[in-house]
């Protein structure tokens, strides 16, 4: 049998690490605005199951694969500092036009039908070095205190830490979807390029750290 208070901390951790405002957590805002439930929804599982693997490796091997990511930090930010910059900019040029015959009327819309943005979430959510080794860093305080003794301990942790994080982005999905309508459609696209322009610059503040420590 697992750790009981294995479960309570990793949905605990789950929820920490989805909640904080990010760009991931940006992303997802927008989607849910635009898109409604399933939308943002879809945002969400990405991040997830960006978490979840990363508090698979955490677990399994806290102290080889956090050196790997120290080592390989400049290379992941940068990659991921091109990712939000991209993503940022299609999303400032994108449309502003709410999709409420979609997820409204009809029920045409579904997370299937927004499924391409669970990749870009988890891809975001992966090659971002703070959240990477923040989630390391939890994991390593939280062994301190809560025995983690077998793989089945572990595997149930990172389990948790996924229900956390789903149980995040449900009740933001959910919370957002039920307010959107009273949202303008024009309204959308001063939302789009906030948002596009709030993930351009964590790109760029990425990127720049990069460019900054190399000069120094």
């Amino acid at each position: 049998m697992p750790n009981p208070l294995v479960i309570p901390v990793g949905i605990i951790i789950g929820i920490v690490v989805a909640a904080p405002v990010g760009p991931v957590n940006v992303l997802c805002i927008q989607r849910a605005i635009a898109r409604g439930f399933w939308g943002g929804l879809a945002a969400g599982l990405g991040a997830m199951l960006g978490d979840g693997l990363i508090a698979l490796v955490a677990a399994l091997g806290v102290g080889s694969i956090s050196a790997s990511v120290t080592k390989y930090r400049a290379i992941i930010q940068v990659v991921g500092g091109l990712a939000l910059m991209v993503f940022g900019w299609r999303l400032y040029t994108a449309p502003g036009v709410l999709q409420l015959d979609k997820t409204e009327n009809g029920g045409a819309g579904t997370l299937v039908d927004y499924a391409w943005d669970i990749p870009k979430t988890f891809f975001l959510t992966i090659t971002n070095p703070g959240a990477v080794l923040g989630l390391f860093a939890i994991f390593g305080g939280v062994s301190t205190y809560v025995e983690v003794k077998s793989r089945t301990d572990a595997l149930v942790m990172v389990a948790s830490v996924m229900a956390g994080s789903l149980a995040w982005w449900l009740w933001l999905s959910h919370t957002i979807g039920r307010v959107r309508h009273k949202l303008k459609p024009e309204w959308l696209g001063h939302i789009n390029r906030s948002a596009g322009l709030l993930l351009l610059a964590f790109g760029l503040l990425l990127i720049g750290e990069i460019a900054w420590n190399a000069v120094k």
